[in-house]
């Protein structure tokens, strides 16, 4: 029994997933027919990332675009629909273009066990993703009589979205930066587009919901020969 609960969760993300991301990219760019995907249909918040890989051996792969959604989609829908989204729509980049494709790898992360942190330190590096929010500082000052260092966001006040400020890392990224868990925060905080001072008192008015994701990459080699594989002849 534990043996197939084990097999389930590491078959939530398959490189079939990554497949049919790339193919809507490579179809997007190209005309190509679509090839219909081989997967269960279920729903999960999910983020589709394209990196760079480098042509000298050993240089980590360059972010090229990560877009997700933290509400479940169906996968067929929202993966596809994201791989475009990533490709095209992240601000941080140029639009991706078809001669960058044989460069390319995809990623998938399918997010599960969302949980809400009682602090902003109550998650684990290399485990969780983090997903923050909290007031921006400029319109609320964060008040010294907060009670606790490590304070839950239960003793927060409520602030409407539009003077929340918010950002978020996958699990994998942590790690990959080497920041402890305070860095990741202050990074994240930086990443929402707060430029001012952070002090603890402005940590203790995070709000943390924590999270873990199952990943999956493939290269465009992989992906040529799954097109090949599914009646395309013509791919190079």
């Amino acid at each position: 029994m534990e043996g197939d609960k084990a097999d389930k969760v590491d078959n939530v993300c398959t490189p079939e997933h990554c497949f049919h991301a790339f193919d809507a990219l490579y179809c997007a760019l190209t005309s190509s027919e679509h090839i219909s995907p081989n997967f269960a249909d279920e729903k999960y918040p999910l983020f589709v990332t394209w990196n760079t890989r480098s042509s000298r051996a050993g240089r980590p792969p360059r972010l090229r675009g990560c877009i997700g959604n933290f509400d479940a989609m169906p996968l067929r829908q929202g993966l596809a629909e994201y791989a475009l989204i990533s490709a095209f729509k992240d601000s941080r980049f140029r639009k991706i273009e078809r001669r960058e494709l044989p460069s390319l790898e995809c990623g998938i992360s399918l997010l599960t066990d969302f949980e809400d942190a009682s602090s902003y330190l109550d998650w684990t590096v290399g485990t969780h993703g983090i997903y923050i929010s909290f007031p921006n500082p400029s319109l609320y000052p964060p008040s010294s009589s907060t009670p606790s260092p490590l304070s839950s966001s239960a003793y927060l006040p409520r602030f409407s979205s539009r003077d929340t400020l918010t950002a978020t890392y996958l699990p994998d990224v942590i790690p990959d930066q080497g920041w402890d868990k305070v860095e990741a925060v202050e990074s994240a905080m930086r990443k929402a587009g707060w430029n001012g001072a952070i002090t603890e008192e402005t940590f203790r008015t995070v709000k943390l919901r924590r999270y873990q994701s199952r990943h999956c990459v493939v290269g465009w080699d992989e992906f040529v020969q799954w097109r090949r594989e599914n009646g395309d002849d013509d791919i190079s």
